[in-house]
């Protein structure tokens, strides 16, 4: 436990919501496929996003579901402040790095490469930085700067809606904009090189002030409190409770965290989420995952998992029941108990192919495309379209359809694909 790495993660919220609108076909921004890749990076000590929250009052119950501190950065106060919760962000950064020893690791939410002089700071102060951003809004820059970097829409469960189909229609209930999209856009494209110069002033003078003899007199900022485990995709025994439907017309300031109790309605079975995550421990450790990692990591995604729920009485009695039936390996491991755990092989492409087309003609030799992943997935839990290489599971299909596994048609009356087996 000791050993583990202890992340704080700073969001540019702006940046990555508008990032996902304008370049991933108008999808809304949703925070729980992050903070299931850095689950397996270590734990979480700090989640803070920054924002003028009056533009995104439906995302700020999202990220409360997933324990982000919101900071609050109005931008229009008489005058323009639209680098008010960058320069924000970069102080409170530099700050926590230095009160901070124990975090090991900061993880910058942003695709902006005014934060290049900070990501150079940090890792001069022995800190380890990943980054998080859209891929098509994050400039060049910025990934080379940090550690490691992670594009959001590769992230396991971003769908991001395939080109020819257009923008989707904006969700029922989603945040009132109160300024156009031109606006919004015109300040996110400012003179980089304004931009630019005051996040560099906003280092310089955050170090002079952190290695001052005056800093140590000067009031300490509030201590964060440990973020709770978020409990995203929560699977029961007994079926869960219907989500609570938020009117659109909800006032801002009610309290979210009582509207916000119901849990995800994207659940996944347990198997699926097994091997997930094992699959996305295998991909960021370099020695081999042991059950006892495994479980640890099942517990940041979701602090309520516990193997008595699907009757089992220890956690090694669960891995064995799926090593008896395919979906994991067991090894021996470091220690009597503590099994290596790892994933049979996948295959390639060709075999991919061949299961969807099983999977298919399992359906009476058609299926309609929006519920094809999960029936995939009950026959192949670690199945994942981007570890082959593929963006979204539609573009999956078509590379299907292209090699001549299953043909693709257009339902008007479904609204959606209708995938069919070839002979």
């Amino acid at each position: 436990m000791d050993q583990e790495e202890r992340l704080a993660v700073f969001i540019d919220y702006e940046n990555l919501a508008l990032g996902a609108r304008e370049h991933l076909g108008g999808m809304q921004f949703d925070f729980g496929p992050i903070a299931d890749a850095l689950a397996v990076r270590g734990r979480v000590v700090a989640r803070r996003a920054y924002a003028d929250w009056s533009y995104f009052d439906e995302d700020r119950r999202m990220l409360t579901r997933h324990q982000v501190e919101l900071i609050e950065m109005t931008q229009r106060m008489g005058a323009s402040r639209k680098n008010a919760a960058d320069i924000k962000m970069v102080v409170d950064a530099i700050e926590m790095a230095f009160e901070r020893d124990y975090i090991s690791t900061f993880v910058m939410c942003t695709g902006d490469s005014d934060f290049s002089p900070l990501v150079h700071k940090l890792r001069e102060l022995n800190k380890r930085v990943i980054g998080v951003g859209v891929e098509k809004s994050t400039s060049r820059l910025l990934p080379a700067a940090c550690d490691e970097f992670l594009f959001y829409d590769r992230l396991e469960g971003v769908e991001v809606p395939d080109e020819d189909q257009g923008a989707p229609a904006p969700k029922r209930g989603s945040r009132t904009r109160k300024t156009s999209t031109t606006e919004r856009a015109a300040a996110q494209k400012a003179p980089a090189a304004s931009r630019r110069a005051k996040a560099a002033e906003a280092v310089a003078e955050a170090v002079a002030g952190a290695t001052s003899p005056e800093a140590a007199a000067e009031p300490e900022a509030p201590a964060e409190p440990e973020a709770k485990p978020a409990t995203r995709r929560r699977k029961k025994a007994e079926p869960a409770p219907a989500p609570v439907d938020v009117a659109p017309e909800a006032e801002p300031d009610v309290d979210v965290t009582e509207q916000d109790d119901a849990p995800a309605s994207d659940d996944v079975p347990m198997e699926v989420r097994v091997a997930q995550t094992l699959g996305d421990l295998q991909s960021s450790t370099s020695g081999p995952v042991t059950a006892s990692a495994l479980k640890r990591t099942l517990l940041r995604k979701d602090a309520t998992f516990s193997e008595s729920d699907y009757g089992f009485r220890t956690f090694g009695e669960f891995l064995r029941f799926l090593a008896d039936r395919g979906f994991v390996e067991l090894a021996p491991g470091p220690s009597a108990g503590d099994p290596e755990v790892s994933l049979p092989e996948q295959g390639d492409t060709d075999a991919a192919f061949a299961l969807l087309r099983d999977v298919v003609q399992e359906s009476n030799g058609s299926a309609a495309l929006s519920g094809l992943k999960n029936a995939v997935r009950k026959r192949r839990p670690d199945f994942s379209e981007k570890a082959l290489g593929f963006r979204g599971f539609l573009q999956f299909a078509k590379a299907a359809e292209a090699a001549g596994t299953v043909s693709l048609a257009w339902d008007d009356d479904a609204d959606d694909y209708l995938v069919t087996a070839t002979s």
